[in-house]
């Protein structure tokens, strides 16, 4: 149930009533009563047991006639919160579609001809002589509801359980199912036709459903050649029946023409990496895969073919992929080979579009789904095969409660069905690699492109030399001369520049302040589209500023370098260009990605511009230039991965180039040339990157040599969540010494994050470098339970996450 704390969240029990025995099973929500009040509430039932239940409350209602939640889901609610540090209520919450929601909806009648009025209570006599005194059903739902507000549970209760009121449970989901009015012939008719005396028209409309049993009512009058009124005369007439049919909604996939998997030609690194998966998926054991592919090594037509193996073994695949952006591509893809057999699970669909792929799988409609991150809870009963695509990306992980990493469900998902899981990439993530490197997953390398197509060629550019000969430009005179060649040969450029806005920074010439977000300790970044001043962290936003909010003075500076900005400054240079734009500013509308990106495909532009979006899984065979105005700011993000992130960052979007016939370049113009990560980044060298990573991590003991959890702390006031994180502090210091954990722990902090303040919270946070065992997720369980009630805590949010992110 919800609005419950972690450190107060556990599960409740309750008697099964004679009359559910048969319809409950685990997995299915019911109505319970909670509380002192007797509040009614939604509850879903985790276990069902054999014992004594007096005392127990009853349930009241089974919402489900079926489990919503399988016996291997329920089994991952557990895991999670065990291991993410979740409520029981998130965890469920995560893995139904938010659509699916139910509200309960309590009326109530009185009972004609009650008489045993002497053995209520004084207040539920009374109670009931109001009731029976109102005018109408709504008006005595109203009475009872404001009653039941005011007063509780117990005097309804009473006369419900003496006889004297009737009640019932209207269930309403949070989005309905689709349906259309359908029409068909009444047996009636089937049997005696000539008992009815219809006009022309109505006999046409007859013929037809005789025909083809049933049809929508607009489809039959529209073959029929009539109007809907036609048909309606028809039903009054008792020869034929409306009736509602439930409809799933479909999600918009511009399928390209029909492909076959038998088409794809793989070459002998693909077929290899292939055939070492596909035995495994033949012996039916589970097993963990890393695919390390050089970008445009052609890892999707692996994909393509493992997914074909693993259907026709009558087992589903899942495809999950790190960005809402690229799913319009893949799944057209997909679709355009496997047809109606693929859904699609990610955020950028509607309640109902969500919710109609949930059920089209769960009826077994589609074996194979596609999505983001949350796709990896996709109600599947016979998994052969996940696919975890750029599994180096961060967006994998989750921010909120529960606080999952995919791959970890993954396994256990592949765990449970005996299946393989295969994480691919061209920049694997640091801890895959390492595992990699151990035998706890099976290394598949693929290091050269499909067709022996050359990588880029990559010039870094110093941009302090550029400045030092007077160019004041975002664009290095190597970049713009790139430009201009590729606009005269008709070819298409990709510029990566990972900060939206035009202006990224207002700062003030007198006491060097920029201007804060008042919610938050980030400066507030221009947008020229509308002319406003906005925090991207928070969504505050304010009309732009005259005088600086520090000191009061006039004379502020815009400073910093954003999308929009960039946009305006190449109509400048290259007014015949034709420009695209990708940012979170321009990708409002759920299928903007995917015109955006057709149209480019297409050739209607000429130079695409955007953030990191832009910067992974695209194919465009007609980019042969790529340019990374700016990442620089990103080495130093205070978070011990961004070395890693940008690294991935900068060898994908390079990779983006060159997948055509034609060889790509790339531009890198960077203050630090001479910064390994760069050169590294330039030359695609991804081992040369790890050992160089690996052995930082080693030395300062970061993950994947140790695991990490972070506490993090907030509250409206900055001394309070101070306080509160040194109280827990000092109770974590005397757990550890009372439990004498045998791997070594070591407790960093409290520390400020690196962004103090967010949406008014001030933050700080705890760092324990740990192995993630139950003894561990037993202390972090304690640590939270008991810190609640320490007085310190009052008022302070507190969470566990561990292997989360400490740059933020």
């Amino acid at each position: 149930m919800s609005g419950t704390a972690y450190s107060f969240d556990m599960l409740f029990s309750y008697a099964v009533p004679e009359n559910f025995s048969d319809t409950i099973a685990c997995g299915c929500r019911v109505l319970v009563t909670f509380g002192k009040g007797n509040n009614r509430r939604i509850g879903v039932v985790m276990k069902l047991t054999e014992g004594e239940s007096k005392g127990l409350k009853s349930l009241v209602a089974v919402v489900d006639e079926t489990p919503v939640i399988s016996a291997e889901l329920l089994k991952l609610a557990f895991y999670l919160r065990e291991n993410t540090f979740c409520t029981y209520f998130d965890a469920v919450k995560t893995m139904l579609p938010p659509a699916m929601s139910v509200s309960a909806k309590e009326t109530f009648r009185l009972v004609k001809n009650f008489t045993d009025i002497s053995s209520l209570s004084p207040q539920a006599a009374a109670l009931l002589e109001d009731l029976s005194v109102v005018s109408g059903s709504r008006e005595l739902n109203e009475l009872a509801e404001k009653y039941i507000i005011s007063h509780g549970r117990r005097d309804i209760d009473e006369l419900c359980d003496a006889g004297a009121l009737e009640t019932d449970n209207v269930f309403r989901q949070a989005v309905g199912d689709a349906a259309v009015r359908m029409v068909r012939l009444t047996e009636k008719y089937m049997a005696e036709p000539e008992c009815f005396n219809l006009t022309p028209k109505q006999k046409k409309v007859a013929d037809f459903l005789g025909e083809f049993g049933a049809a929508a009512v607009k489809e039959a009058a529209y073959m029929c050649g009539v109007t809907d009124a036609v048909v309606k005369r028809l039903c009054a007439n008792g020869a034929a029946e409306e009736y509602e049919a439930e409809v799933l909604r479909k999600v918009e996939d511009f399928a390209d023409e029909q492909r076959s998997p038998e088409d794809i030609v793989l070459s002998e690194q693909q077929q290899n990496a292939r055939d070492a998966v596909f035995a495994q998926l033949s012996e039916r054991k589970p097993a963990v895969f890393l695919l390390h592919g050089v970008t445009g090594s052609g890892k999707t037509s692996v994909f393509e073919k493992l997914i074909d193996d693993t259907v026709k073994m009558r087992r589903q695949a899942m495809l999950l992929i790190p960005e809402i952006g690229l799913t319009p591509q893949i799944l057209k893809r997909f679709r355009s080979m496997f047809g109606e057999r693929v859904a699609v699970i990610h955020s950028g669909l509607s309640l109902g579009q969500r919710l109609d792929e949930y059920k089209r799988i769960k009826r077994g409609g589609a074996d194979i789904v596609i999505g983001t991150r949350s796709a990896v809870f996709a109600p599947l009963d016979n998994i052969g095969l996940i696919i975890i695509d750029e599994e180096g990306e961060r967006s994998y992980k989750s921010d909120s409660s529960p606080r999952y990493i995919t791959h970890d469900i993954a396994k256990q998902r592949c765990a449970y069905h005996n299946a393989s899981l295969l994480l691919a990439s061209a920049t694997p993530s640091i801890e895959s690699y390492y595992l990699a490197e151990r035998g706890a997953y099976r290394l598949l390398e693929m290091n050269e492109r499909y067709g022996n197509s050359p990588l880029p060629e990559v010039s870094i550019i110093d941009m302090n030399l550029e400045r030092g000969d007077g160019n004041r430009t975002e664009f290095s005179r190597k970049l713009a001369e790139e430009i201009s060649l590729n606009l005269k040969n008709g070819e298409q450029s990709i510029l990566l520049l990972n900060r939206r806005g035009y202006h990224t920074i207002i700062s003030c010439c007198d006491c060097y302040q920029p201007v804060y977000c008042p919610n938050c300790s980030v400066p507030l970044t221009y947008h020229k589209k509308n002319n406003k001043l906005m925090c991207h962290y928070c969504g505050y936003v304010s009309d732009p500023i005259e005088e600086c909010p520090s000191c009061g003075s006039k004379h502020l500076k815009n400073m910093g370098f954003g999308t929009q900005k960039l946009e305006e400054e190449l109509n400048m240079f290259f007014p015949k260009a034709r420009i695209l734009r990708m940012d979170a500013d321009t990708t409002f509308s759920r299928y903007s990605y995917e015109k955006n990106f057709t149209d480019f495909r297409e050739g209607k532009y000429d130079i695409m511009i955007g953030t990191q979006m832009i910067g992974k899984g695209l194919d465009f065979p007609n980019v042969t230039l790529v340019g990374v105005l700016s990442v620089d700011k990103a080495l130093y993000a205070g978070d011990f991965r961004s070395y890693e992130r940008t690294f991935s960052l900068i060898t994908q979007v390079v990779g983006r180039g060159g997948r055509g016939q034609r060889r790509g370049r790339a531009v890198l113009q960077t203050f630090i040339p001479e910064h390994y990560i760069m050169n590294l980044a330039a030359a695609q060298d991804y081992k040369g990157f790890y050992n160089e990573e690996i052995a930082i991590r080693r030395a300062m003991i970061f993950p994947p040599l140790c695991d990490m959890c972070i506490f993090c702390f907030s509250g409206n006031e900055d001394i309070s969540a101070r306080l509160g994180a040194d109280a827990v502090l000092k109770l974590m210091n005397l757990r550890l010494r009372e439990l004498q954990p045998k791997t070594p722990v070591r407790v960093l902090g409290p520390v400020r994050c690196s962004y103090g303040r967010i949406n008014g919270k001030y933050r700080y946070r705890i760092i324990m470098k740990c192995k993630n065992n139950a003894e561990m997720r037993g202390f972090i369980s304690i640590v939270l339970t008991e810190a609640a009630k320490l007085k310190e805590m009052k008022n302070i949010a507190l969470y566990a996450d561990m292997n989360g992110d400490v740059g933020v």
